[in-house]
């Protein structure tokens, strides 16, 4: 027997938790959402196999997976190993091309390896570089999304998304991208839906948009 609804994954950004998704709302006799986190990664794991592991969490068939972020560069890997109905990512990249200036420069001098203990130690400079802009008063808004702290963890994640080789996009992928987005900016991208006044933390202050949205793009 058919399912009735569509299954949604959604996966948050570097360093955030799911509340990121707290008021995406779809509607609900359609759809049925679904909730990612980041997991530990091994020692020395590749970011296709950390991309293999994430995928047991995918235990629908022909669901929807949306990415945030280093998430969207995730869901990219984790879709080369999945049967989706569609591939979403959101303030993300589609290639290594994509990247900006700045992490190019950062891969080929190494500069990143010195960020992780300081991000952690320094919550707004994590804020800075996760979401793009300064916590100023949104400290305590910002430490309720930004939860994944472990300095393994930002070691690995900042590792893999200055050092993403993906050469050319996923056939079919759809990217939304925020016209004003600091970590990942516009001029640098082709081929997107662009979100009006959107920074890279568009899902939370923009949750209007997708939620009127998401609908029509993953039916389209």
């Amino acid at each position: 027997m058919k399912e009735s609804k569509l299954h949604v994954y959604l996966m948050p950004g570097m360093a955030a938790n799911p509340s990121i998704f707290e008021r995406i709302s779809l509607p609900k006799d359609r759809y049925e959402l679904h909730l990612l986190s980041w997991i530990l990664p091994l020692k020395n794991e590749s970011l296709r196999d950390y991309a293999l592991r994430m995928c047991e969490k995918i235990v629908h068939p022909n669901a929807v997976l949306v990415g945030v972020s280093f998430g969207g560069v995730l869901v990219q890997e984790m879709s080369k190993h999945l049967d989706l109905k569609k591939l979403i990512i959101i303030s993300s990249v589609k290639s290594k091309h994509e990247l900006p200036k700045r992490m190019k420069i950062a891969k080929r001098t190494k500069a990143y390896k010195i960020l992780p203990t300081s991000l952690i130690k320094n919550f707004d400079a994590l804020a800075k570089y996760a979401f793009g802009e300064t916590v100023v008063k949104r400290v305590e808004l910002y430490k309720k999304y930004l939860s994944v702290r472990d300095k393994a963890y930002l070691d690995w994640a900042i590792h893999n998304m200055v050092n993403w080789d993906q050469d050319a996009p996923i056939e079919g992928i759809v990217h939304i991208h925020g016209e004003k987005d600091a970590v990942f900016p516009a001029g640098h991208l082709d081929g997107y839906i662009e979100v009006k006044g959107g920074t890279h933390v568009m899902v939370i202050n923009k949750f209007k948009w997708f939620n009127e949205n998401l609908p029509k793009i993953i039916e389209a």
